[in-house]
């Protein structure tokens, strides 16, 4: 399955969820009608009345659970790390193996072509462990233990974190977390059924004058008796919630490790880390994966190994209950290539990268407008339309070849640039130096307006950074955006409103705004969104391509206006991308690509945003499709294709192969 295909998964796990989830709370309410009906009349006798009551009580007192759960998790991924004890891992740390970490992070992200996600690191766990959590990949945060830093080395802590990206990647982490509310709520009832037992023996007066009093008139017996059957029942409300997290978790974990040796592919390195979580490697004691933080069990689906110890994990070894499949199953699946797409040959050892698989996006890229079409296999070109397929597969997916051109993107970059994108004051003065324009004379009027609105520490450190990433590649300006995402997301609101301000302010300082502005802004807005809204709960509002052809009319005409070469050969990609749109051949569609404005095209962004994944998926395919269709793809292009996808939520990987890129505005 591709990206578009794990989301659609993802959402109908949504409806499974949701649909287990109805089956144990009638479950629940029949059960507790059955206790109260035989409490109050000492037979099973049909009330209307009653079932009524208590159907809307259970519901009410669930979904309140629930509700009070989903709320408290709407900040995202970070909510879930503070609740199982998790310290930020500072961007600027000296700490080897914490930057080690941040290293290893930083290199799937931008392979992958998502924010970099926020490091929280449970030092009181000693344990290997790690998990994902947070609605969208723009606010998904990385948790590791302290046991994975002590305890793994760097191929089998990459493998760890390439498992836990491909939760972020699949659309795991909205259903784990839509599942750690749903729980909550049947928890409820549990807790109710305690404070009522507890609340019938301990209270005001003393323990044996309410029981003598419960003897003459038993009130306070029936009562107890309620409460045990709340405690009972809210007890098999959370086996119930046991299953559903099996149910739906276990098959998402054998997809995650497919996923990561097909990221790395090195299966040595999960492979190791699952051993040592187990003690099947050669003369070495089992770690384990337990975690010891109150909230693991309401977590414990979302991480990597078995995170419960005692009872529960006692429960795991029963297939129905484990949320995890066994160890020794994971590490033969790793180990003999199933569902990895690596050879049994290949299996166990690190694939070389003269044999690794092609990058979808890496072989796409060609130079200028007067480049040789760009070939896959160095002998026949790709007609567009499967070229377009090759992109849209790409699109929310690692490879090594796109890990290596990372790795060796972060070692050439200049130490001041590098460590500017690890605290926030560097990360803004970042920010700035890219926006600073090569005309001297706008360059002053922007050095200007910075000087009024900033301290002369930034100013300086922005004249410090500018020469530097001149001598850059062009292709490295969104990574570098990326880069400093976790460090401008340390900021609070205000100054980070501020900080927005600031760029618009420099955009507009020559009274236009440039394409690779644009993108750069649309990709910043993007990236920060989790800390200036609330919420990240995506929506859904649109099905059909009828209903957002305005917004994508005016999309792939800005793509193919960039792109074209001759208004011939910008009408011939835009109507070819129009038709890639399911269902465009019986609507209206206009002759010749409209003017637009990029404010246009920002405002038909957020429209489509709003599509589901099968629709967003064929918009994708449409707009690769209008600008592979002269069979090259020029920086400009690159960028405003990238800045379209990412608006769209989809994780698109980087155009880095500078080589064969020219360096066009």
């Amino acid at each position: 399955m591709n990206f578009f295909e794990h989301q659609d998964r993802a959402h109908q796990n949504t409806l499974y969820l949701l649909l287990l989830f109805g089956v144990a709370l009638l479950g629940m309410v029949v059960a507790i009608y059955l206790v109260v009906v035989l409490v109050a009349f000492n037979a099973i006798i049909f009330q209307p009345g009653l079932l009524v009551l208590v159907f809307f009580g259970v519901i009410g007192l669930v979904g309140a659970g629930s509700l009070f759960k989903f709320l408290a998790l709407r900040a995202g991924g970070q909510v879930v790390a503070h609740d199982l004890g998790g310290r930020l891992v500072a961007q600027e740390t000296t700490d080897s193996q914490e930057a080690q970490l941040l290293n290893v992070v930083e290199e799937m992200a931008i392979a992958a072509g998502v924010a970099v996600p926020m490091v929280y690191l449970l030092d009181q766990e000693a344990g290997i462990n790690a998990f994902a959590a947070g609605f969208t990949p723009h606010d998904a945060v990385i948790g590791v233990t302290r046991g994975c830093l002590e305890q793994l080395n760097r191929d089998e802590l990459q493998g760890v974190i390439a498992h836990e990206f491909s939760h972020i990647l699949n659309g795991d982490m909205r259903l784990n977390l839509r599942l750690i509310a749903v729980l909550q709520g049947i928890l409820v009832v549990h807790i109710v059924g305690r404070v009522i037992v507890r609340g019938s023996y301990y209270g005001r007066q003393d323990w044996r004058m309410r029981r003598s009093r419960s003897n003459r008139d038993g009130g306070g017996g029936q009562l107890v008796l309620v409460g045990l059957a709340l405690l009972v029942i809210g007890f098999l409300g959370l086996i119930c919630g046991r299953l559903i997290k099996s149910a739906i978790s276990r098959q998402r974990e054998f997809l995650a490790d497919a996923s990561a040796v097909q990221f790395t592919r090195n299966p040595a390195g999960l492979s190791g880390a699952l051993r040592r979580i187990g003690g099947f490697q050669s003369g070495g004691a089992a770690i384990g994966s337990a975690i010891a933080a109150p909230a693991a069990e309401e977590a414990s689906h979302l991480f990597f190994g078995e995170a419960m110890d005692g009872g529960v994990a006692f429960l795991s070894n029963f297939n129905w209950f484990g949320t995890h499949p066994p160890l020794k199953e994971r590490i033969q699946r790793l180990e003999r290539g199933v569902g990895t797409g690596i050879p049994l040959a290949e299996s166990g050892r690190e694939r070389s990268p003269a044999t690794a698989t092609p990058a979808g996006v890496m072989g796409l890229v060609g130079d200028g407008a007067g480049s040789a079409p760009a070939q896959t296999s160095g002998k026949t070109p790709q007609k567009p339309q499967t070229r377009s397929q090759t992109f849209v597969t790409a699109i929310g997916t690692v490879n090594a070849q796109n890990l290596k051109a990372v790795q060796q993107f972060l070692a050439g970059l200049p130490e001041p640039v590098r460590a500017a994108t690890r605290e926030a004051q560097g990360a803004i003065a970042l920010i700035f130096a890219l926006l600073l324009d090569e005309d001297a004379a706008v360059g002053d009027r922007q050095l200007t307006l910075l000087r009024q609105t900033c301290k002369p520490a930034v100013v300086a450190r922005v004249q410090q950074l500018q020469p530097l990433l001149q001598q850059l590649p062009a292709t490295s300006r969104l990574p570098l955006v990326d880069l400093t995402v976790p460090a401008l997301r340390s900021l609070q609101r205000p100054p980070l409103q501020k900080f927005l301000k600031q760029v618009q302010a420099l955009v507009a300082a020559d009274g236009r705004v440039t394409l690779s502005e644009y993108t750069l802004q649309a990709v910043l807005h993007r990236r920060l969104r989790p800390v200036l809204l609330d919420s990240q709960e995506p929506q859904v509002k649109y099905q059909q391509t009828r209903q957002v052809l305005g917004d994508c009319i005016f999309v792939l005409s800005a793509l193919a206006q960039v792109g074209g070469a001759s208004p011939e050969a910008q009408i011939h990609a835009f109507r070819s991308g129009l038709f890639r749109l399911p269902g465009a051949s019986k609507l209206k569609l206009p002759q010749t690509p409209p003017p637009c404005k990029l404010s246009q095209v920002g405002k038909s962004l957020r429209n489509l945003e709003l599509a589901t994944p099968k629709l967003k998926q064929a918009i994708v395919a449409a707009c690769a499709h209008t600008v592979l269709e002269d069979q090259q793809i020029t920086l400009r292009e690159a960028e405003l294709l990238r800045a379209v996808v990412i608006a769209l939520d989809c994780p698109m990987p980087p155009f880095l192969d500078a080589a064969t890129l020219g360096r066009s505005g």
